[in-house]
């Protein structure tokens, strides 16, 4: 049973939460998504981690950047369950169904594409391309220098051109 809030400062953290998840959980779906590629595994990331703050608002709030706290802790727990899951799919030997639905086949490509990336060219490329960050917010959510974000950009862009282009040329 959850302890009931009577004081002004736990609605205001209340309030404050949902303020923030007003403001940036669609920002965050983008973030998570960039990096697993899986729309329904990034909203559970944002849902999980918003359940987190609501039950720990102060931890969040008492942040520099809340945002930028919500998402590094989404990346970190996506991250988390990428590798749980890797583990228990080579364990049990079964793969993950695909997703349903039929999207449009560019991004189908660049999604393939993506996934022949390693996971930290694949981060960076993510993060700056489906989830519209700068790369000083890439550098603070992996916490990696700002050097190293943009040289795995262009590692990622330059991968992603050639894994592309032997497509094309294969039709």
């Amino acid at each position: 049973m959850s302890p009931v809030h009577t004081g002004s400062a736990a609605v205001g953290s209340e309030a404050a939460i949902a303020e923030l998840y007003k403001g940036c959980y669609r920002r965050l779906v983008r973030s998570a998504y960039a990096l697993t590629g899986d729309l329904e595994e990034a909203q559970d990331v944002v849902q999980e981690i918003f359940a987190k703050a609501v039950a720990a608002p102060r931890k969040v709030l008492a942040a520099d950047d809340p945002e930028a706290w919500l998402r590094t802790s989404a990346l970190n727990l996506a991250r988390t369950r990428h590798r749980r899951r890797a583990w228990l799919d080579r364990f049990l030997r079964r793969s993950r169904p695909d997703p349903a639905g039929a999207p449009n086949v560019d991004r189908v490509a660049l999604l393939a594409a993506m996934k022949q990336l390693s996971p930290v060219l694949r981060e960076a490329v993510g993060l700056f391309y489906l989830a519209d960050l700068s790369i000083d917010e890439i550098s603070a959510a992996l916490g990696a220098p700002v050097g190293t974000v943009k040289a795995r950009l262009s590692r990622g862009r330059t991968a992603l051109a050639d894994i592309l282009s032997v497509k094309e040329d294969d039709k």
